[in-house]
Parts: C-alpha cells; sequence; structure tokens
C-alpha cells in the first residue's frame, strides 16, 4: 500500500509514521508514505494556495490549480484513488476502510480554511469522504485516520490477526468487554467465566456481550447483524 498525502503542512503528518504499529508497517515496508506540500505545486510567486470566494463571504477557498498539478504529478507515476477529505464526503466506516485496504495506491487531499474549490472534486477525486459530522481545522486528521485504519488491515501489521477479526465493527458488532488483571479492583470483579479456562464459555459469553452492547449503544448496528 503506498499513500501519498498532499498537505500545507506536511510535518504534521510526518510525525505520523513514528510511532505503534504505524511505525512497524513502514519499517516492514508494508506500507510506503509519500508527502507532498501543496505549496510547492503553486504558479502563485508568493506561495500561495488560497484566494478569497466568488460570490463573497468569510475565509479563504484553496485554489484548484495547486491541487490539479500536485495529483498530476504523482499519477505520472502511479495509478492511484483520489481521495478528498471533506464534511460533505460518504461516511467513513469498517466497509469503507476494508475496500480502501484492498487497492494499491491512494491519495489523500487535505484541505483547510473554508473549503476546496470545487473543480478539484470535478477534475481529479475519485471519492470524496467524512470521518464524521462535525468540523475540523484541516484534513490532515482525517487523513492519518484513514491511514491508520487501512494499515490495521493489511497482513503483518496488527501481530495477532485474531484480534482484527474480533475488534468494534467486525460483522456489524461492537466489541465485548475486555479484562486484565488484577482479578478485582474496588468493588470491581473481572466476571467469574473469564478466569475458569472454559473456552466455549468465554465466547459463548463474549457473543452474548457483543449483541447486549450494540443493542443498547448502537441499534443501527444491531439490526444490521441480524
Amino acid at each position: 500500500m503506498i499513500f501519498d498525502v498532499i498537505t500545507i503542512f506536511p510535518d504534521l503528518i510526518f510525525e505520523y509514521k513514528n510511532y505503534g504499529v504505524t511505525k512497524e508497517a513502514f519499517i516492514k515496508n508494508i506500507a510506503q508514505l509519500n508527502i507532498y506540500n501543496l505549496r510547492d505545486f503553486t504558479k502563485e510567486k508568493h506561495k500561495k494556495v488560497d484566494d478569497r470566494p466568488y460570490g463573497g463571504g468569510s475565509g479563504m477557498v484553496m485554489m484548484v490549480q495547486p491541487f490539479y498539478d500536485a495529483v498530476k504529478f504523482i499519477k505520472e507515476k502511479e495509478k492511484q484513488k483520489v481521495i478528498l477529505l471533506t464534511p460533505r464526503g460518504e461516511k467513513l466506516n469498517q466497509d469503507k476502510l476494508k475496500y480502501f485496504s484492498g487497492l494499491e495506491n491512494i491519495i489523500l487531499l487535505c484541505g483547510r480554511y473554508e473549503g476546496v474549490d470545487e473543480r478539484v472534486s470535478k477534475s481529479v477525486v475519485d471519492i470524496e469522504v467524512s470521518i464524521g459530522d462535525y468540523i475540523l481545522s484541516g484534513g490532515e486528521l482525517p487523513a492519518m485516520i484513514i491511514m491508520d485504519g487501512i494499515l490495521r488491515l493489511l497482513p503483518g501489521v496488527v501481530h495477532s490477526e485474531d484480534s482484527v477479526k474480533l475488534e468494534s465493527f467486525e460483522d456489524d458488532l461492537l466489541e465485548f468487554p475486555q479484562y486484565t488483571r488484577p482479578p478485582e479492583f474496588m468493588e470491581f470483579k473481572v466476571p467469574e467465566v473469564l478466569i475458569g479456562g472454559n473456552h466455549k464459555e468465554i465466547k459463548k459469553w463474549r457473543e452474548q456481550k457483543s449483541f447486549e452492547i450494540t443493542k443498547k449503544r448502537r441499534p443501527d448496528l444491531f439490526d444490521k447483524s441480524l
């Protein structure tokens, strides 16, 4: 998997690859991260990548030309899916992450300010993605979330493949409660079934708890799992 990220804050993305399973993925060459500074592609002499919106309004809009030229520069080397991070995009979920993890290359476009010129979407974007119904300062955090979600699904990144299969949103269910030592903390005890060593009963308990938690907290997911 090759990630190409286009941003005006490359240092933000650069730091992402230095921690946890993400770091291992890049060290093992399971994935590759290329970071491009959008300002390197602008034709504006002062390296501007934004301007006032046509029709008036507050804030600034990111210009089409730098994004267009940046994508075309990358696509001369690789055939890739281009993803624009935007609140109006399709909602990110585990199914989409699985789809993305099956691709060889993706380009992530990180917007800022009041948004991105509509012609970016029309000229170079394949998919618009939102990570939720809220507003952030830019697309860098969503880009890192997408990369993290994809990397966990790639073979060899997470040491235990079973842990990936049993995580929340697999089979449209939330994960069952997890416990570790000590067996008792204040008045809170680990359920006896988890200590007894009967793996058949443990499996049954975990499945039951997944159903109960999903039905209570995410009925929308519970209906899908039936």
